[in-house]
């Protein structure tokens, strides 16, 4: 069962490591390490922890490869720490479903603030916590408290920007939305980020409403505006008839 103190520090970089877990047990979360990427994936499945920090530069798998397989069965909250800096690196760190990204150097402070701001973000999402009903537009459910989301029943396996994301968009369904919109709704702290993470975003979330929902793409693209959430013909129920004339 998911602990909600339990964090999971991917860093190869000891003293580093070691600062992080120092400013991470002073804040009142439970720190577990794990120097490269095979023991990273090893300490997930041994420790459920409720968020990672997770470092890009690993040896024997790097943070890239950690990232795509934990996603694989998982939603926990992942926030990516790397020496990198080129937009690339982050869109996509972004696009394989970390929740947000810092680059080094890095405040050890500010590491424990987006840990927190994910944690309360995530809050109820994850295996063994309560969930609390919300929203219901069309066919989908979204529990506000947990910030979680189900299709007809099925859970959907959303990021909490992924989550923001499709909760703005059902505001109403059919609405075009412009990136800077977006971007207002997945990242409420107002940070510098490119329109192109907002296309990354919508990306992660198309695929996965694919997966569950029928029929077309239930995102459409509008050229030169932003983006749009169409409900699909199953939202709806069927129109009543009247019995035929004997």
């Amino acid at each position: 069962m998911t602990d909600a103190r339990r964090v999971l520090v991917v860093e190869d970089e000891d003293k580093l490591a070691a600062l992080l877990c120092d400013y991470l047990r002073a804040a009142g979360y439970e720190p577990r390490v794990a120097m490269d990427g095979p023991a990273a994936l090893r300490a997930f499945a041994a420790e459920a922890p409720a968020a990672v920090l997770l470092d890009l530069n690993l040896p024997g798998l790097d943070g890239i490869e950690v990232c795509r397989e934990i996603r694989r069965d998982s939603a926990v909250p992942i926030l990516m720490l790397t020496a990198r800096a080129d937009e690339i690196d982050r869109i996509v760190g972004l696009e394989i479903g970390a929740d947000d990204y810092l680059c080094k150097p890095y405040s050890p402070r500010e590491v424990v603030a987006r840990v927190r701001a994910l944690l309360r973000r995530s809050q109820g999402r994850l295996p063994g916590m309560a969930a609390v009903p919300g929203l219901e537009v069309g066919g989908f459910t979204l529990d506000d408290a947990g910030q979680r989301a189900w299709w007809r029943g099925q859970a959907l396996p959303l990021t909490p920007i992924e989550w923001r994301l499709l909760r703005t968009l059902l505001q109403p369904p059919g609405r075009v939305f412009s990136r800077a919109q977006l971007l207002d709704a997945i990242h409420v702290d107002f940070r510098d980020v490119s329109d192109r993470a907002v296309d990354s975003h919508v990306k992660n979330l198309r695929r996965k409403l694919q997966a569950s929902l029928p029929g077309p793409d239930a995102i459409a693209s509008v050229y030169g505006v932003g983006y749009r959430l169409d409900l699909p013909a199953a939202a709806f129920p069927p129109p009543l008839t009247s019995p035929a004339p004997d």
